[in-house]
């Protein structure tokens, strides 16, 4: 089979593909738009893709496409209508950066939770040299134990989220986007309960018309003071505009992302104005991308290829 990567950079100089060449001939490009997708794979069967759309225009000259395999779990790429008019079969991953981000949500909280910047520039500078106590506590930071934590996406990467607060002795509680999501184990709020009772505000759903938006200047207006919100599920989500105009007018107390509504960056996002570490941290779109998490996509890209062959079906977008 001729296997095109359309994208390889996006997943490191450290990932290693020859695993694709167990079933065919490989092509490799690091990066690849949209108009030169068409020449690229014209002579295709698989292609392997990230973020390059997949639809009429960037396929129609490529008469043996079988298999496209998508290097993510999103398949907004996919046009579905025109590839299952073709019969082309479109395969994603699913569940192999779990791990990678909840370890990141973390991570980000306490970057601003415990106003490491601030800590980290104190020592640095030379002024803990001159500190007239051993300890210095001038940026206020607190215990996350008794705090409410709000989880806005309660699937399996909002509940390993869950599971780690709660052993720091959070108290969860969460709003279904969907509205179908029942769960147990934990608090089911409505999205108002949830900004005016939670401590920390993590967003783990996926971008659709019922979360476009879904967090704006209304919604901020609802939070405590001392809250922090963090985005780990898609950027438009929050509507940046206002959450730069509510970290500037104190109504919540930090931010912590690795989304944006445009990756990479747009240069006139209102959120470059906030250039407070203590207030808001952004992280480029990481969560993801720890090297075992990476190495597990080519993986699971292969191990969908090698059920293909075989006839199983395995992570099948319909």
């Amino acid at each position: 089979m001729k296997i095109v990567c359309l994208e390889a950079n996006c997943l490191g100089d450290d990932v290693d593909l020859t695993c694709l060449e167990e079933f065919g001939e490989v092509t490799v490009y690091g990066l690849s738009t949209a108009s030169e997708t068409p020449e690229r794979v014209k002579d295709a069967e698989v292609i392997v893709v990230n973020k390059v759309p997949m639809n009429a225009s960037t396929l129609s000259e490529a008469k043996n496409l079988k298999v496209i395999c998508v290097t993510a779990t999103g398949t907004n790429i996919i046009d579905t209508e025109y590839t299952n008019a073709r019969g082309i079969t479109v395969m994603n991953v699913k569940g192999y950066s779990t791990e990678a981000v909840v370890q990141h949500t973390f991570a980000l909280l306490f970057y601003v939770y415990e106003n490491l910047s601030y800590y980290d520039h104190f020592v640095k500078s030379g002024a803990y040299v001159k500190n007239d106590i051993f300890s210095h506590f001038d940026k206020k930071f607190f215990e996350l134990k008794g705090k409410t934590w709000g989880i806005i996406g309660l699937g399996e990467i909002g509940r390993g989220v869950a599971k780690i607060a709660e052993a720091f002795g959070c108290n969860i509680i969460y709003y279904s986007t969907s509205g179908k999501n029942d769960n147990s184990e934990y608090t089911r709020v409505t999205l108002d309960e949830l900004l005016s009772q939670s401590d920390i505000v993590s967003i783990h759903a996926p971008l659709n018309d019922q979360t476009k938006d879904l967090i704006g200047a209304a919604e901020f207006n609802k939070m405590k003071d001392t809250a922090v919100l963090m985005n780990l599920g898609r950027g438009s989500i929050v509507n940046e505009a206002d959450l730069a105009k509510a970290l500037e007018n104190d109504k919540i107390a930090a931010a912590a992302l690795d989304v944006l509504a445009s990756e990479p960056m747009a240069a006139d996002n209102p959120l470059l104005r906030i250039q407070d570490s203590t207030k808001l941290i952004i992280t480029p779109h990481i969560a993801w991308a720890a090297v075992e998490t990476r190495r597990r996509v080519v993986e699971e890209v292969c191990l969908n290829m090698s059920a293909y062959l075989s006839g199983v079906e395995r992570n099948i977008v319909k």
